[in-house]
């Protein structure tokens, strides 16, 4: 009887003894593992994974940690209404593809021009689900090292022969030593504000999306963002009435010009509630108030539970949120209070904050002043404040052009990525930031080339610029500086100030107007100062600003007082090509900058400013006397030798004597004043 019994029960037991073996293996193989990596980039999202292609192309030794099974996991839930309000904008007329990302707010940058968001879908505004597929499309195609599944569950730092050696362990006990971590976790973790009945309250992330849940019901939502108005505007047909409270008034983002403020696409309760439809918006501080729930009693209708809003300093000590009493409420106390009617539902739409909680002490950047402390201190490159080694990129870096900037998105932070990436191969490999070496005469196009075309200033505008050295009859083009690290340009770039520089920046102008009134706009080109939207600003510096510098410039302004400013008058078309109305000015102030006339000439001009001039001009030296310069027609010649000879060079001793340029442009039909300040 046993034998057969032990018959029987064999080949279970063989199962049982495999599987208990195989178990065993997998463990070994995941659990207590040390991993030893120059790069560790802490998720896969966007910002990890356009870090991870600027490492895959400098063949640097590195791995993306993601703790999901693909990347770009938080689009897979967020937004909770699954649409994206990032513009997607892929027809613009025009085939330059630098250009085109001006426009394209969703696709990674590359080397490859058909890796783009649009391969995907092909909407203005996409849906959510389409961006986990672009970017398992990009990883894919460009062989990104990506480990799925690694939930990294504490970071702390040890003290290295380099500085610091952070090490991350995750579920299995695994650890992974890296020397320079890379934070692209993003914001994650709901927002939330505690106060009395904030236990009744309903999450943005966990609510339902069904509009038929909420038919005739009384919403009230807490906050006043895209979040909250994404969900206010998918209630809209169903609810009986959707009120929002929030700290602050509506910002919105076309006047703002800060595209994380209330986008049109999520603002259709503003018309209900201008025009008293039910709906309405109502500011205080989420901190003073409570919520109360009291059971209503009704002749024909059961008794129900409903949700008021009211005054923290109404609720009696001791008393309980879920049973409150009538003189507990605000109506009670003022007849018409705005929110005295009760809800069905409250729900809590604050959005996300980064999460601090996987860090050891020795490994966390503190909190940020910027934002309420939701996001990590970093310095102007973006590296940890007080954790050496350890960078924050994408939405959480966001901190440092918090409102006023688009570096907490998609659009932006592609470009600080490759900002800090360019920081990490200077510091760690010797590789000086990539410069285009440049004739100085060669300087006005490629400057009108860069505000023309370029994406990164026109996105993260006032935070990355353009620096130009000037080093005699040559120049030294960087583009995308941190601006606000201008006073560490050397150590971070491996370039030296020795002759002055240029400073190319993309601006608003700073005068409180009506955006959508008459004269908000300016378009004399005298008076470019006063420009009202986006537009390119020159500052001129005879020596780099020094930190004090920085740390004192005006407030709004990007940089300190330069020795001289130049503003491009703002244009409709964003094209900044008008002979007039931009390319004169711009060269006239380049020509004060460098002391030099910049204007090209053909070769019969240059023949004859050779002959009656001391020092012709640059295109002149380097171009014709180099057998390097276009022949015309002599009539044609002899009109750009005229116009020449008219247009002296400016007085040395008084920059501010204009009247040669003034005749000059009066012969061209121009208006009469200068439009460049050449000192403040």
């Amino acid at each position: 009887k046993y034998f057969g019994y032990s018959t029987l029960l064999w080949p279970s037991l063989v199962y049982f003894l495999l599987s208990f073996l195989g178990f065993i293996i997998y463990s070994d193989q995941h659990t207590n593992i040390t991993h030893h990596h120059d790069y560790c980039v802490l998720g896969a999202g966007p910002s990890g994974l356009q870090m991870g292609h600027y490492l895959s192309r400098a063949r640097r030794d590195y791995i993306i940690l993601e703790r999901n099974s693909g990347p770009g996991s938080f689009f897979n839930r967020y937004p909770r209404h699954r649409r994206l309000i990032s513009i997607n904008k892929i027809h613009t007329g025009s085939n330059n593809r630098e250009f085109n990302l001006r426009h394209d707010w969703n696709s990674l940058l590359s080397d490859r021009g058909d890796l783009l968001f649009g391969r995907v879908n092909s909407d203005f505004y996409p849906p959510a689900d389409a961006f986990p597929l672009y970017l398992s499309l990009y990883e894919r195609e460009l062989g990104l090292r990506v480990r799925y599944g690694v939930d990294i569950g504490r970071i702390k730092a040890l003290s290295s022969a380099n500085g610091k050696e952070y090490v991350l362990t995750d579920q299995h006990g695994s650890s992974y030593f890296c020397s320079v971590l890379l934070l692209a976790t993003g914001l994650w973790v709901p927002q939330t504000i505690e106060f009395v009945g904030s236990d009744l309250v309903e999450g943005y992330e966990s609510i339902s999306t069904n509009p038929e849940d909420y038919k005739d019901q009384a919403v009230l939502i807490l906050g006043k963002g895209n979040s909250a108005f994404e969900t206010a505007q998918s209630l809209l047909g169903k609810a009986s009435r959707v009120h929002m409270v929030s700290r602050s008034p509506v910002r919105l983002a076309w006047q703002t010009h800060y595209v994380g403020d209330l986008r049109a696409v999520n603002n259709e309760v503003l018309d209900t509630y201008q025009l008293k439809s039910l709906d309405g918006l109502v500011e205080t501080h989420l901190e003073e108030i409570a919520i109360a729930k009291r059971t209503e009693e009704g002749r024909r209708r059961p008794k129900k539970d409903k949700l008021y809003l009211t005054l923290k300093k109404y609720i009696q000590s001791g008393s309980s949120s879920s049973d409150a009493r009538a003189e507990e409420l605000s109506g009670f106390h003022i007849d018409n209070f705005s929110m005295r009617k009760p809800y069905d539902r409250v729900i809590r739409c604050l959005g996300f904050k980064f999460n601090f909680s996987i860090f050891d002490r020795s490994a966390s950047p503190p909190p940020s002043e910027n934002a309420r402390g939701r996001l990590p201190a970093v310095t102007a490159w973006y590296e940890g404040k007080n954790t050496p080694g350890l960078f924050v990129l994408g939405t959480a870096a966001h901190s440092r052009d918090y409102r006023s900037s688009a570096g907490g998105f998609i659009h932006g932070f592609r470009y600080t990525v490759r900002a800090v990436h360019r920081v990490l191969e200077h510091r760690h490999h010797g590789h000086m930031w990539p410069s285009t070496k440049l004739s100085t005469s060669q300087l006005s196009s490629w400057i009108l080339k860069r505000v023309n075309e370029a994406s990164g200033p026109y996105q993260m505008f006032q935070v990355l610029g353009d620096i130009i050295l000037l080093q005699g009859s040559q120049s030294r083009y960087l583009e995308e500086f941190p601006l606000q690290a201008l006073a560490q340009f050397a150590s971070l770039s491996g370039h030296n100030v020795t002759n002055g520089l240029i400073i190319l920046v993309m601006q608003y102008g700073k005068k409180k107007i009506d955006y959508l009134g008459r004269n908000r706009a300016e378009t004399d080109w005298t008076r470019a100062w006063k420009s009202n939207f986006l537009h390119p600003v020159l500052y001129y510096y005879s020596r780099l600003p020094t930190e004090e510098e920085m740390r004192l410039r005006p407030h709004g302004w990007p940089l300190p007082r330069p020795k001289a400013i130049h503003h491009m008058i703002e244009d409709f078309l964003t094209e900044w090509d008008g002979p007039i109305s931009h390319i004169q000015p711009l060269q006239r102030f380049l020509k004060y900058c460098v002391q030099n006339d910049l204007r090209n000439f053909y070769a019969e001009s240059c023949f004859r400013l050779s002959l009656t001039h001391r020092q012709p001009p640059l295109s002149c030296r380097y171009g014709y006397l180099r057998g390097q310069g276009l022949t015309q027609s002599s009539q044609t010649g002899q009109k750009a030798y005229d116009t020449a000879v008219e247009f002296p060079a400016p007085n040395k001793d008084n920059p501010r004597d204009n009247s040669a340029f003034t005749n000059y442009l009066a012969q061209a039909g121009a208006p009469m004043s200068l439009g460049i300040k050449l000192d403040l």
